[in-house]
């Protein structure tokens, strides 16, 4: 691609200057937004004031999806967030903060970074080579500097460095190469300790390094217990960190004994735990002027318990104190320091209580209050306090529960609740809200009734329907001045139906937790439903091979990898309700895809194997159908399916240098208001409208300059229709593809040339390829007028084969996009736009069609045909433009995948987007031209026609008055 040397003046995505993708009155009214941040994890969720002086704590948390962030514990509100590592993360990370700092501590993969705890600004970002294992803050050193000890593991190498707190420096470093696991780092008021697991798998000891905290200098090493006393690294339950007494505890592999080592101690205690103990969980404080308690949570299968243990820190003895009753069912613990005191916080389905580590007797005890359904905590963090003259204390606790929701509980009220359970989105789709069965039967009964019964029929009907009048007159004037004030009106009075404009529908979503969300696009997103449809285990994620809505019945289909099904029905009602079914998951992933077949009941989502078969074939199949699947060898492959059986009727093999990055398809509603383009002079170009195509994607990284080669292909033959190859690409960045109507477009990084050629530079780019039948105006080409077409056989003679005729060009992009979708609409006579997420500027931007416009002059101006056309000269950058942004100021991070579903009314499309964040919108590419905008001054209309009538009641006696004056004024 050759550019001009002085490239022209911005070109804004939106040409005309009015152009917006949303007004400012219509903010908050056709989008919403879900600010979310992804569940809190256990180890970096904590109370933390960000300025020394400040009496209030701000809660932080680094997610399972790789967000830190900051929230007012007060409201739940999002202060601030940041996305670590670009894009969605399966757990992991840490985050610490220095008692009395204004900064934080934060560490994920390779790189080790510092933010400010009131803005959430970055301090320093240091990478190494290593991959961090634990991250501490040491809160003594020499300088009075708090510090950051960072443990990593470094090709089979121990290394711990000490970091600057003030700029990431390395203060000094200490390396090991014994082949040893590094597991944690700890402090105490005078040494480190750098626990590591010495053996091999399944049978691995504790070994303690000991180190001056001030040189970085090896003082000592311990090996606790004997070999094969720790089975995996999972069984080393807590090593705690700035205390007075830092301890380490491991559990045996059956769960019956506990065992507990004074960091820096040869000695180590063992504790026995209830029988049937599935799970121990140890809470400690954190602070090194807390007295050293810690109390172990044991769980079992019916119910849980705890005791609490104190060291003596003359003889390093851990004795017990005391334990707490069994209580049947789950529950969670979380421990608070205030100076020298700890509390501990218990948290059941029915109450909160609180606990001085010094003694069991009770400081708070508070029943749960403002929960609709059963509250189950799995695990949170807890800030107590002790009102000042007297003897009470007060208690907050965020807690995570086993909907995936994040809570704060004050005193036992449930202050504020977060769906954080949004985040890790995997699969979503639009559905509509179901008509009553009622409803439905009666319509088909009168439908195949005679044309009097069917009218008495209906008569009948509409004098049931009265019953339903008083309610609805009452609504009107609500409603009346809803409209004209351009108000809300309540939920509460609005029962769950379609609406004559098709704004009203659902969307079900799906998280890799294995919960299944019913958001309401009609009401702001509001969450309908949340239903956990599989407990997944530990590291498991739910992958969605397939999502199918039938908007007849209000059934949603889900087909995972794992051999599972996921039914949802959406009951009719005047409340939402609804039915899920789910079976699986089985054994190791056995399903790559899905394929959506036609049969006699109606489109059908079927499995496909990691083999490229198609499972559970039925014989209710319709004939002549093709599905397109990858194989074994990750090829493309045309199954022809007849009477239940399949047959593989063509292969795509790619070149072995090749791999497949992205294949894109035409939506299944991809409505086509015109099978030509007209143009200036008044011919026509017939678009190339075959609506079995398929659009692959490949990398070839063989040579020195990778490349990316896009094909067209037929998949009925499995022809390549149109090929194109682009050099001097990025592999490693986004490349996606789209497809609508007769055109497809793919962005990705490449290289590209300056017109004189004297320079070569890299950036993003989006190219776009228009398909018409052939390439000279009011010519259908070879198949002429024929009604029927088959990409198997001949036209007129060999090599008459109907390929398209392409026009293609390429954009030089102002930031990387992803995502992309083209908006749908009913009829398909609205201008398209291209949707596309901004990962930089973490928003949602819709390109229209007409600016990716491959047939606009090149080097020249428009001639007036073109001109009226709608063809503008050709510019290569495309700068996007906050007008054309659809999220405004919004900040969305982590879109995954945006959908798009049509409305009723033509100019407007429905638009879904998810990954971490869940933002929804109505999108009208040519502008709201059959239906009045929010901005329309209904108030002024109608005051205009008051004011009129008023005129014409007052000015009418007057001028009847004249008329008859004039009358007998007249010579007879």
């Amino acid at each position: 691609m050759h550019l001009p040397t002085q490239l022209s003046a911005l070109l804004l995505v939106a040409l005309p200057s009015a152009v917006r993708a949303v007004f400012q009155d219509e903010v908050g009214h056709i989008d919403y937004h879900y600010e979310l941040l992804g569940l809190p994890q256990r180890e970096t969720t904590f109370f933390h004031k960000p300025r020394r002086d400040d009496k209030a704590s701000l809660l932080y948390t680094l997610s399972d999806v790789g967000v830190l962030g900051a929230v007012n514990p007060s409201s739940g509100a999002v202060l601030w967030r940041q996305l670590l590592n670009g894009t969605i993360t399966d757990g992991g990370g840490f985050l610490r903060a220095g008692e009395g700092q204004n900064w934080l501590a934060s560490a994920y993969g390779q790189s080790v970074h510092t933010w400010d705890a009131v803005n959430g600004r970055n301090k320093f970002w240091v990478d190494f080579a290593g991959e961090v294992k634990d991250l501490e803050i040491m809160e003594m050193t020499e300088n009075n500097r708090k510090d950051i000890l960072v443990l990593f593991d470094e090709n089979e190498s121990t290394v711990l460095r000490r970091l600057s707190g003030n700029d990431g420096r390395v203060v000094w470093e200490f390396k090991e190469t014994s082949g040893d696991v590094p597991l944690q780092v700890s402090t105490n008021a005078e040494k480190v300790f750098v626990i590591t697991l010495r053996g091999s798998a399944a049978a691995y000891n504790v070994k303690v390094t000991i180190l001056d905290a001030l040189s970085g200098r090896r003082e000592d090493e311990l090996v606790l217990g004997t070999k094969a006393d720790v089975h995996d690294k999972d069984d080393v339950i807590l090593v705690g960190a700035n205390s007075a007494a830092p301890i380490i505890a491991w559990t045996d592999d059956i769960r019956q004994q506990l065992r507990v080592s004074v960091l820096g101690q040869k000695t180590r205690q063992e504790f026995p735990l209830p029988a049937d103990t599935i799970s121990v969980e140890i809470h400690a404080p954190h602070l090194v002027q807390s007295q050293p308690h810690f109390l172990v949570h044991s769980k079992t299968s019916t119910g849980h318990t705890a005791e609490v243990y104190h060291v003596d820190l003359r003889t390093n003895v851990i004795t017990k104190a005391y334990q707490l009753p069994f209580i049947p069912g789950p529950g969670a613990f979380s421990t608070s320091s205030n100076g020298g005191n700890v509390y501990f916080t218990r948290i059941t389905d029915e109450e909160l209580v609180i606990f001085s580590s010094a003694s069991n007797t009770v400081l708070g005890r508070w029943p749960l209050k403002n929960t609709e359904s059963r509250l189950i905590a799995l695990h949170g963090v807890s800030e107590v306090v002790k009102k000042v003259g007297t003897d009470s204390y007060a208690v907050r606790s965020a807690s995570v529960t086993d909907t995936d929701e994040w809570i704060l509980i004050r005193n036992g009220d449930v202050v504020w609740s977060r769906p954080e359970g949004l985040t890790g989105a995997v699969a979503a789709t639009f559905v509509e809200i179901p008509e009553s069965e009622n409803l439905a039967k009666t319509l088909e009964q009168e439908a195949h009734s005679n044309p009097l019964e069917a009218y008495i029929h209906r008569v009948k009907r509409h004098l049931e329907d009265l019953q339903h009048l008083p309610a609805y007159l009452n609504n009107i004037p609500t409603r009346l001045m809803s409209s004209i004030l351009g108000t809300e009106v309540s939920s509460h009075d609005v029962k769950l139906a379609r609406d004559s404009f098709g704004f009203h529908k659902l969307v079900v979503l799906a998280t890799k937790r294995g919960m299944v969300y019913v958001l309401d696009a009609g009401d702001h997103g509001k969450i309908l439903a949340a239903k956990r449809v599989f407990d997944l285990p530990k590291g498991q994620k739910w992958a969605v091979a397939g999502i199918k809505a039938d908007d007849s019945a209000g059934i949603v289909t889900i087909l995972g990898t794992n051999n599972d099904e996921t039914i949802v029905k959406i009951l009719p009602g005047s409340s939402f309700n609804m039915e899920v079914f789910s079976m699986g998951p089985e054994g190791s992933p056995a399903t790559q895809s899905a394929a959506l077949l036609n049969t006699v009941s109606g489109p059908r989502l079927f499995p496909v194997g990691l083999d490229g078969e198609l499972q559970g074939l039925t014989s209710d199949i319709l004939p002549n159908q093709i599905a397109v699947v990858r194989g074994s060898d990750r090829e493309l492959k045309g199954v022809a399916i007849a009477d239940g059986k399949q047959t593989v009727s063509w292969t795509f093999v790619l070149p072995k240098t090749q791999k497949i990055v992205d294949i894109a398809a035409r939506p299944s509603h991809d409505a086509v208001a015109s099978i030509g383009r007209v143009l200036g002079d008044r011919t026509v170009k017939y678009k190339y409208l075959n609506p079995n195509t398929l659009v692959v994607a490949a990398v070839d990284e063989s040579t020195k300059i990778p490349s990316l080669v896009i094909y067209l292909l037929d998949t009925v033959s499995g022809q390549i229709l149109v090929s194109s190859k682009y050099e001097g690409i990025d592999p490693n960045k986004h490349i996606e593809c789209a497809m609508a109507e007769n055109w497809f477009t793919c962005t990705y990084f490449g290289q590209y040339r300056l017109r004189d050629g004297a320079q070569s530079l890299k950036g993003y780019q989006i190219v776009v390829s228009d398909l018409y039948e052939t390439d000279k105006p009011n010519d259908r080409g070879v198949l002429g007028d024929a009604e029927n077409f088959s990409s198997l056989g001949p036209i007129d003679a060999p090599g008459d084969v109907p390929l398209p005729s392409v026009v293609s060009q390429t954009f030089i992009l102002s930031a990387p996009i992803s995502a992309l979708e083209v908006t749908q609409t009913r009829q398909g006579i609205t201008s398209r736009q291209v949707l596309a997420y901004l990962p930089e500027n973490h928003g949602i931007v819709g390109i229209p069609r007409m600016v990716l416009e491959p047939r606009r002059p090149v080097g020249r101006d428009p001639t007036a045909a073109e001109a009226e056309e709608g063809l503008i000269k050709y510019h290569p950058t495309i700068e996007i433009d906050p007008k054309s942004v659809h999220t405004h100021q919004r900040d969305v991070i982590g879109v995954q995948k945006i959908i798009a579903a049509p409305a009723v009314v033509e100019s407007t499309s429905l638009v879904f987007a998810y990954g971490i964040d869940v933002f929804g919108s109505r999108v009208a590419p040519s502008f709201l031209f059959d239906i009045l905008g929010k901005g329309f001054n209904k108030v002024t209309l109608i005051g205009t026609v008051l004011a009129i009538t008023a005129g014409v009641m007052i000015l009418s006696p007057m001028v009847r008055r004249k008329q008859i004056n004039a009358l007998w004024g007249a010579p007879m």
